[in-house]
């Protein structure tokens, strides 16, 4: 039997924020991954840099990585979702975030002690990949465990904002600590983050309850009924289709982006943090405005022009290349149509996801959707790797692109395009035409 939510967009907006805050445990959660959010940023600038100017990485090399960090979706991404519906969530998170505060430390440690080698980053990248599937999956399936029905929306558009702030202001700050410390040393700002998550989590009180160990079925037998749920929803199977490649190609692209922004434009690393920082701003306002937007025009309408907007942006980071001179203004640009595309598109899927979901498996559903569309993402930054060294990294971010911006056609020729309401259960699909 499917749960049933409330849609979206039927309450008041302003009563459904007010009653957000008086949620027990949803400040302290909020405030907690704001931290984080914050010392991540820095992380985020500190990587790629430490990978391409301390190491001099090659493309083959920023593939490994970046395929490290993120193959734990594709590995242990399924089974994480299965574990997570016979597990405390905030629990879960928690052990996750000191993971991720030793292996994040352990940067600067070995960079202070001359032992930082390009391998290093690949097995520390693989370890806090494990733990952050085990966060993020247990992240979005604890939001409606915290909060009502109601609130579920605007707690996804008040968790996203509060990120997009961070986003905002983290890689400008990253941009002006790096004139005076190393990259290295700014991962120790992401660990106190982690730290900072996980102390604001033993803070939080929830009323989750487990599924006791009589009514539980063999775990291959859970996965399955989370990949049957997600196979058998038609509208799930689109999001995933469009997520799933749209990711593979900005893998790709991705991977690449810091070697044709720091060597072949040959800007300064702090210039590479500020357009991290303008590109926020995009995000921060797609953030705080997807649920409005989605009220105003509709939620699949709404849906489909973040879809075109942030596909259609994707061609700006290759072209950059071509005006070099114009090239600073190109990217600014690019971050901030994507970052506005991409979360008013997150924040509306994500809510139709939690509300389409029956709560028992809203652990395993995430999870069997992240293996997919987060799955991809090792598998594109090989291919990044492969495709730079072979054909150069201009071209490699080229097909990247392309691969992006045919990603938004499962989603764009479905019939929930257009849609005023995104369904609330399965029931409620269209029926496509054989």
């Amino acid at each position: 039997m499917t749960v049933q939510h409330e849609p979206v967009g039927t309450a008041d907006p302003r009563l459904d924020h007010r009653g957000l805050w008086r949620e027990r445990g949803f400040p302290a959660f909020w405030l907690g991954q704001g931290l984080s959010q914050l010392g991540a940023q820095f992380a985020a600038i500190a990587m790629p840099i430490v990978a391409v100017t301390v190491l001099d990485a090659t493309d083959a090399q920023m593939g490994f990585l970046h395929a490290a960090e993120t193959a734990a979706f594709l590995l242990v991404g399924l089974p994480a979702g299965a574990w997570l519906d016979r597990m405390r969530k905030r629990h879960v998170m928690i052990v996750a975030d000191l993971v991720r505060v030793v292996a994040v430390a352990l940067v600067p440690l070995l960079f202070l002690a001359g032992m930082l080698e390009i391998w290093h980053l690949f097995v520390i990248g693989a370890v806090v990949g494990v733990a952050t599937v085990f966060f993020d999956v247990g992240y979005q399936s604890f939001v409606p465990v915290l909060v009502r029905d109601e609130h579920v929306g605007p707690a996804n558009g008040a968790l996203e904002a509060t990120a997009q702030t961070m986003r905002l202001g983290g890689p400008a700050v990253a941009g002006i600590l790096l004139r005076v410390v190393s990259a290295p040393l700014l991962l120790a700002a992401n660990a106190v983050g982690f730290l900072l998550s996980a102390i604001s989590l033993l803070l939080v009180r929830d009323d989750e309850q487990v599924k006791p160990k009589h009514e539980r079925q063999h775990l291959v037998r859970e996965i399955a009924e989370g990949l049957r749920f997600v196979a058998r929803t038609d509208f799930l199977v689109r999001i995933v289709g469009t997520t799933a490649l749209t990711n593979l190609g900005a893998s790709i692209a991705m991977t690449l982006s810091p070697i044709l922004i720091l060597r072949i434009l040959g800007l300064d690393p702090s210039v590479y943090g500020l357009l991290m920082t303008l590109g926020a701003i995009g995000g921060l306002a797609g953030s705080v405005l997807a649920m409005r937007i989605a009220r105003r025009i509709g939620e699949g309408t709404a849906l489909s022009l973040s879809t075109l907007l942030f596909c259609g942006s994707a061609a700006l980071l290759p072209l950059s290349v071509l005006w070099p001179a114009a090239a600073v203004p190109m990217l600014v640009v690019f971050e901030v149509l994507l970052g506005f595309g991409i979360l008013v598109y997150n924040v509306i899927q994500v809510t139709a996801r939690q509300r389409i979901c029956p709560k028992p498996l809203l652990g395993r559903m995430n999870a069997s959707i992240r293996f997919v569309v987060w799955g991809v993402m090792p598998i594109g930054a090989l291919l990044a790797g492969w495709l730079g060294t072979a054909f150069g990294t201009i071209a490699a971010i080229w097909v990247g692109t392309a691969v992006a911006i045919l990603g938004g056609l499962p989603l764009l020729l479905s019939p929930y395009a257009w849609m005023r309401q995104l369904p609330t259960r399965p029931a409620e699909e269209p029926v496509a035409a054989p």
